[in-house]
């Protein structure tokens, strides 16, 4: 039986306060957001920069006061955040470098296959700050990630994963290596976190990903990607062991099927949502298209009535929408989604589509232009055109 019985809108209000998405509730400035990762875990990172990457368009949605680039700050000079293979490309926090132990040892035999172009790439870092893929001339291609390609470039982000070398810095979308151990402090290269053991591999990255959303369900979707190995039968058992240790609390809402499962840290926000009466939101907010909110989007479908699709890789005459659309919040609910482009300090409104029931929410028009001159703000912009 669940613990915790609660209506749809309030597990809506509880995700958005949960992600720092509301007045009450957001991120004072951008080294706040430091720990915003440490709770969820990581955020997703993507190179399609648009009107900014995947990772400053989650953290700009929960505080007013990020700015385009910030995010290099946190990971590249303080050091704070570090860059890793999690839920695809991500970000975590630096802390975390002992959690993917099983990750990195995962690439033991890549290394002694390749140890000779191992040797000549760390031995150059070892008298270089850091490189990339042309600064080192190393012949021949090698299979990477499914790929062929060049081979100082596949030695370094295999390095990478393997956990020789880490992300220095990036310009654009060129990355520059330097090695771990010039960087990640030593008690946490030294530190062992033993996820040898599947079952105890599987607990923590459900336990994880429940958190990196807030409110999860035990189904199959995109929330559990790039988690080796782990088929539904270790997903039942991790979550029947974290609800009987009460790691995790059933949560039954109002029309689902399924239930849903709470971090128990995050007890107190829900007893807040269910405390209080639900504010006016004074702006909307720009969600990044992978979002942790929108790590599994049939939830969302469930939850806000709200169908989201990243069309990038949609041929465009199969778009029903547009090439880079952010969906819309306003509160907690999902007004529409927006097409947005930059240009000469200008942020261009290319389209918005209103969702069918958006006349209904009260001042979503004035918000709409609030919460586009807070984006306008993010990117350095001095002006907002294109919205009618």
């Amino acid at each position: 039986m669940a613990q915790y019985s609660i209506s749809r809108r309030d597990a809506c209000r509880f995700l958005i306060d949960y992600h720092h998405l509301s007045d009450e509730t957001e991120l004072k400035m951008p080294a706040d957001t430091v720990e915003y990762v440490r709770k969820v875990g990581c955020i997703q990172f993507d190179p399609l920069d648009v009107v900014g990457r995947n990772p400053e368009l989650v953290l700009q949605a929960r505080c007013r006061n990020y700015r385009k680039g910030d995010i290099g700050e946190l990971l590249y000079r303080e050091r704070r955040l570090f860059d890793v293979w999690d839920k695809n490309m991500a970000i975590c926090a630096v802390e975390d470098w002992p959690c993917f132990s099983r990750f990195r040892n995962s690439h033991a035999q890549w290394l002694e296959e390749h140890a000779d172009a191992v040797r000549i790439v760390s031995d150059y870092l070892k008298t270089h700050e850091y490189a990339c893929s042309s600064d080192i001339e190393l012949e021949g291609r090698m299979p990477c990630w499914h790929r062929q390609q060049q081979m100082s470039r596949g030695v370094l982000e295999c390095m990478c994963h393997a956990g020789l070398a880490v992300v220095h810095h990036k310009r654009g979308a060129r990355r520059y290596y330097s090695l771990a151990e010039h960087t990640i402090p030593r008690h946490l290269l030294e530190r062992q976190v033993d996820h040898s053991d599947d079952a105890g591999y599987f607990l923590w990255q459900v336990r994880r990903r429940t958190g990196g959303v807030g409110l999860l369900w035990n189904r199959p979707g995109d929330a559990w990607l790039g988690i080796r190995g782990m088929k539904s039968v270790h997903r039942n058992e991790a979550f029947r062991k974290l609800a009987e240790s009460g790691e995790l609390l059933e949560v039954a809402v109002e029309g689902l099927k399924h239930p849903l499962y709470l971090p128990g840290p995050a007890l107190p926000v829900l007893e807040n949502v269910l405390r209080n009466a639900p504010a006016e939101a004074a702006e909307c907010r720009m969600i990044a298209p992978l979002d942790n909110l929108l790590w599994d989007r049939k939830l969302i479908a469930e939850l806000f009535g709200f169908s989201y699709k990243w069309e990038v890789y949609t041929p465009a005459a199969e778009r029903k929408y547009g090439y880079y659309v952010l969906p819309v919040l306003l509160g907690d609910r999902f007004i529409g989604r927006i097409e947005l482009r930059s240009a000469d300090a200008v942020l261009q409104v290319e389209h918005f589509w209103p969702e069918p029931d958006a006349g209904r929410v009260s001042g979503w028009k004035p918000a709409l232009r609030r919460g586009l001159k807070r984006f306008a703000a993010y990117l350095r912009c001095r002006a907002v055109s294109g919205l009618k």
